[in-house]
């Protein structure tokens, strides 16, 4: 398997594996699977699902499965302790000859940067800044999970929603179509039902994620607890981009941006109010790039892969 690569993009919701001809970059087959952030779901759950993706990979390619010239994974969750779980799998499954591992904003530099350098930013079901310089340095901001972050985050937005309507339910909370469109979206006419829902586990992080489509559309239309929560929220993500920017000495003017992430790539009011936030951290955004399969920019990386002469591991 000389000639083929594998590109791997792995979020908190699910996986995608590209097999691709290593010569071309073009894609042969591929696979999906499940949720691979090892600190959401667990080592075990997250290894099960890349092996599914890559499984897949090779049977929609119509190919034998076997080892490959070169991968690149960008796993989201990923940091030092989590790059050694990921590289044993890859070892034991003898994934590839060559194999690089990082977080999967990284892939965002590939796919979404015209130089490959300058600010990738994730906001889907949760959020997190990267940068890369044009020395290959990297600095982040955010990340930290949805009980201690990710803010701008599709779960932020259904959760903040959530608490509106509880508090409008209680009547000491202004009031908000956000209840009864949460309601409806329970099915259910008792606000308590909330309760169960959440407690219980019908609606979990990734249900209360799809929430956020809700608060999108009543921001937009002029409720006022929804558009306070739109504003605060593209605020907060503005201000972890800024961070990111600082924390990795970037130029804060025409700095490259990729995003990516249901959040930004669906709402067109979403995206924009989140670059006009970034002014009011003195930053004016340079080329942006929407990246609609960041496995793509996994692709690209595995194919660097093949011109080093050993395993390679970022972090």
């Amino acid at each position: 398997m000389g000639s083929l690569v594998i590109g791997i993009d792995g979020g908190a919701s699910s996986t995608t594996a590209l097999l691709a001809d290593a010569t071309t970059g073009r894609v042969l087959g591929r696979g999906t699977g499940g949720p691979t952030n090892i600190q959401a779901v667990g080592e075990d759950a997250a290894l099960k699902e890349l092996n599914t993706a890559v499984a897949g990979a090779f049977h929609s390619a119509k190919i034998a499965r076997a080892p490959l010239q070169a991968a690149a994974l960008g796993l989201a969750g990923i940091d030092l302790d989590g790059i050694d779980v990921i590289r044993g799998w890859a070892s034991i499954v003898d994934l590839a000859g060559k194999v690089s591992v990082a977080n999967d904003a990284t892939l965002l530099f590939a796919a979404g940067t015209p130089e490959g350098w300058g600010v990738a930013v994730v906001a889907g079901t949760g959020s997190i800044a990267f940068t890369l310089d044009r020395e290959g340095k990297q600095a982040r901001a955010g990340g930290w999970g949805y009980l201690m972050g990710d803010e701008g985050s599709a779960f932020r937005l259904g959760l903040l929603g959530l608490r509106a309507a509880c508090r409008c339910a209680d009547g000491i909370g202004e009031p908000t179509k956000l209840l009864p469109a949460y309601l409806a979206k329970l099915k259910s006419n008792d606000p308590r039902d909330f309760i169960p829902a959440v407690y219980r586990g019908a609606w979990d992080k990734a249900a209360i994620a799809s929430l956020a489509p809700i608060v999108l559309e009543h921001a937009i239309t002029g409720d006022a607890a929804a558009r306070a929560i739109f504003d605060a929220e593209t605020h907060e993500l503005a201000r972890t981009i800024a961070g990111a920017i600082a924390n990795g000495h970037l130029p804060r003017q025409g700095v490259p941006i990729a995003l990516t992430g249901g959040l930004v790539l669906n709402s067109v009011s979403y995206r924009e109010r989140l670059l006009e936030q970034l002014q009011t951290f003195g930053i004016t955004p340079g080329p942006v790039g929407l990246v609609e399969d960041p496995a793509l920019g996994a692709v690209v990386l595995a194919r660097k892969l093949m011109g080093e002469r050993s395993v390679t591991t970022q972090s």
